[in-house]
């Protein structure tokens, strides 16, 4: 497994402060955040002139670049991610399901949109992944699975994010072996509690909360997982430097003795 971080736990500074401090903390990649009002990182209206600072900020710090994250499903937006995906050769778009839960015509439009939007991220050779998330129409294992049955695409795959799985009730490494045949991203966090948030920045860090991480890492080694274990902490984009480093570093030290401790490193 690659051990990344989204950029957005920087997302109160520049591009190449998240890669140095990344890199300084040891992870073998990141996660660009494109994701409008939390981040001024990869922004997709000017995704062409980004290119060359983006290559050579992975190139200088020897960052991989794992996967893209940006919410929305407008298609424009999208055309857009996948682009620049295909131009970074980053493999996986992780975007939201968006909807709401328990409604069953946003679901039904949400699967109508991904299978659409998959199919346009294989054009350019780039895999969309959808989590579960709290609130939405897909938010828990059974909706997950629904959607895993209801698009086909080779290029459709579940992005798993523990906590919005605890946050749902569930036993996020029962739930994780559950639908591991498609899963082609991994969000990582903890949390503390169920409630519907996932909490503060710093208890979000790996280690902080009540989750399984440990058993929830072991089911991805046990089955052959080998892609990005991508840290995904939000709120902290008003927090001071000092502080997103020392997240970043904890958090990483965690996911590493997680790796260890399963055998997986």
């Amino acid at each position: 497994m690659k051990l990344g971080a989204n950029s957005v736990l920087f997302g109160g500074y520049d591009m190449e402060t998240a890669f140095k401090y990344l890199a300084m903390a040891g992870y073998d990649g990141i996660e660009l955040s494109a994701i409008t009002g939390m981040s001024e990182h990869l922004v997709l209206d000017r995704w062409q002139e980004l290119v060359p600072e983006i290559k050579g900020l992975s190139a200088e710090y020897g960052l991989e670049l794992l996967a893209m994250e940006q919410p929305s499903q407008d298609p424009d937006v999208m055309e857009k991610a996948f682009q620049a995906a295909a131009e970074l050769g980053i493999p996986t778009v992780n975007c939201g399901p968006g909807g709401k839960a328990g409604d069953e015509e946003s679901f039904q439009a949400t699967i109508a949109s991904l299978s659409n939007l998959a199919d346009r991220a294989g054009t350019y050779g780039v895999t969309l992944c959808v989590k579960a998330h709290v609130g939405a129409c897909i938010h828990d294992t059974p909706t997950t699975l629904r959607a895993m049955e209801a698009i086909s695409s080779p290029y459709f795959g579940i992005d798993m994010d523990p906590s919005h799985i605890y946050r749902a009730g569930e036993n996020p490494v029962e739930a994780l072996a559950a639908v591991i045949s498609r899963v082609k991203h991994v969000h990582i966090r903890d949390c503390k509690g169920r409630e519907q948030g996932p909490g503060k920045p710093e208890m979000q860090v790996n280690g902080r909360g009540d989750i399984d991480l440990v058993g929830y890492i072991r089911v991805l080694h046990e089955n052959g997982y080998t892609g990005a274990l991508d840290l995904e902490i939000i709120g902290a984009k008003e927090y001071p430097l000092d502080q997103c480093c020392i997240i970043a570093a904890e958090s990483r030290g965690h996911m590493q003795a997680c790796l260890q401790a399963c055998g997986a490193r």
